[in-house]
């Protein structure tokens, strides 16, 4: 059994975390065009974007390298406006047993939450994809503000 971590980033957005979470959830095929320099390709194997039990997929840039992440929605409150995503496949599991992201949007904030279960102790935090999420949001939010 690994080592359990969880990090959580928030950042103010000016543009309203309403029109985040409609982009992120929403029209969650746009952002390969929002944000093309982190996120390439995003698709939908079963179900629809944002209900409980659909399968995803994502092609995205993470600290430079190209990587690939499957995952099938966990979670799903309208009410926070959030989402919890689960990794059932990609390069993230290399690392980890277990990987999960939430987004929530809520008034001026966004809030990335990941919670982890790293196969070893020598594993990094996942600092990188933290990093990630942040620029994802910030380039969201440029888009909307245009």
């Amino acid at each position: 059994m690994g080592v359990k971590g969880k990090l959580i980033a928030s950042i103010e957005v000016k543009c309203g975390g309403h029109l985040i979470h409609d982009i992120f959830h929403t029209n969650t095929h746009h952002l390969p065009n929002v944000t093309p320099r982190k996120i390439q390709r995003f698709e939908i194997h079963e179900g629809e974007t944002i209900k409980n039990g659909s399968v995803v997929s994502w092609n995205y840039n993470d600290d430079g390298k190209d990587k690939f992440s499957k995952q099938v929605i966990e979670g799903v409150d309208p009410q926070k406006k959030s989402v919890t995503w689960k990794v059932i496949g990609g390069d993230l599991l290399e690392l980890y047993n277990s990987f999960s992201i939430t987004t929530a949007c809520d008034h001026q904030w966004v809030t990335w939450t990941l919670v982890y279960e790293k196969k070893t102790e020598d594993v990094p935090e996942p600092l990188a994809f933290l990093d990630f999420g942040i620029h994802v949001t910030k380039d969201t939010e440029g888009h909307l503000l245009k």
